[in-house]
């Protein structure tokens, strides 16, 4: 979005996302050595880079005064990746911690991830009235965006730092993970004033590969609702809308109902009847979204703007809620090393499902005027 408001191509767009998602990948390298590496400190430092990142792209806009070229371009290519990387420490090291703990709480880290979107698409949509006229305003726009998202991910290091280790519920469930043999918490349980019984039994675990081999179609759903989610959102809601009555709005509108809808289906797991824990039931569901594709097509070809806007409240309903039922169904049984390590590896498929989304939503251009 930062690309399209500094002046570049949506094709330069599409090459920095793609850079960002490879990087995403070093959530892999993190996976395979979950056991090994502190929790903690890992989070703390995806938080700082991505202040950092954030930071960076506000002075980087702020030096060139929003030019354009190659220099600016390639800067904000490191700054995209290094988004990537954070995203590899931050999100599998939170989905790890809070797998051993209740499944509301990895539900409320999706519904906050959610969120999120939502947020990002009220600034979008007030920034854009605000600034619509006004000399420069998607800058502007943009800019400010910039800087309340600075001053969000200060705060975000602090909360996880100070306050969030010596919550007695989050200080009980690490102590649990301790006593199981978990060696993740160390630095978490100090920071909370627990000192960790050496003494205790180590417990076997199984293995990754284990993991792997017994919950294949947990991670294979996850990997499908992504691969699905971004092969149309956002990038074929913004090639092919065409023209409307809503004009540059229309677009801008489908996100933000995306957006909200993701959110709520977050929501809706909570509600028993309507929470999915087949694991039948649930790569049905999951398959049976693939039918989103050609009705985005005729939709986009034959319907109007209110056709294609329930149908993107609908992907976004779905992802969300389907999303929210893998993940916390997925964890259930297993012991706290083994929990933390279910966490870190279906994020590895989530972030592969993302990465190949975006591969694919480069399908919609086939034949397109711009491609």
């Amino acid at each position: 979005m930062f690309l399209t408001w500094t002046g570049f191509s949506s094709l330069m767009e599409h090459y920095a996302h793609s850079w960002r998602l490879l990087l995403q990948s070093f959530s892999t390298i993190l996976a395979y050595n979950e056991a090994r590496i502190d929790t903690r400190w890992r989070i703390i430092g995806g938080f700082i880079l991505y202040f950092i990142s954030t930071l960076g792209c506000l002075l980087l806009d702020l030096g060139t005064s929003g030019a354009t070229g190659v220099g600016p371009y390639v800067g904000l290519c490191i700054l995209v990746a290094a988004f990537g990387v954070a995203d590899g420490h931050v999100q599998g090291g939170m989905c790890g911690d809070l797998a051993f703990m209740l499944p509301e709480f990895i539900q409320s880290f999706f519904v906050g991830l959610a969120a999120s979107g939502a947020l990002t698409s009220g600034l979008r949509l007030v920034t854009k009235a605000a600034f619509e006229k006004s000399h420069d305003g998607l800058r502007k726009g943009a800019l400010l965006f910039l800087a309340i998202c600075t001053g969000i991910e200060f705060l975000c290091i602090f909360l996880y730092a100070f306050y969030f280790p010596k919550l007695p519920v989050v200080k009980y469930f690490r102590a649990k993970a301790a006593s199981e043999g978990s060696k993740t918490v160390t630095s978490d349980l100090a920071a909370a004033g627990i000192k960790q019984d050496e003494s205790g039994a180590k417990l076997e675990r199984l293995t990754l590969k284990q993991l792997l081999r017994l919950n294949w179609d947990y991670f294979l759903g996850l990997y499908l609702i992504y691969v699905l989610t971004l092969s149309i959102f956002p990038g074929f809601l913004y090639e092919n809308t065409g023209t409307h009555r809503l004009g540059s709005w229309y677009p801008l509108v489908l996100i933000a109902m995306y957006n909200v809808l993701d959110l709520v289906g977050r929501y809706t797991p909570r509600i028993k009847c309507l929470n999915l824990e087949s694991r039948k039931g649930l790569m049905i569901a999951i398959l049976a979204r693939f039918l989103f594709v050609p009705a985005f097509y005729f939709t986009a070809k034959y319907a109007d703007e209110g056709w294609m806007i329930m149908l993107t409240s609908l992907l976004g309903y779905t992802n969300g809620h389907l999303t929210v039922c893998v993940m916390t169904a997925a964890p259930k049984g297993y012991t706290g090393p083994e929990q933390n390590a279910m966490g870190n590896l279906l994020v590895v498929f989530l972030l592969c499902g993302i990465f190949s989304g975006v591969c694919l939503d480069w399908l919609w251009l086939i034949g397109h005027e711009s491609f």
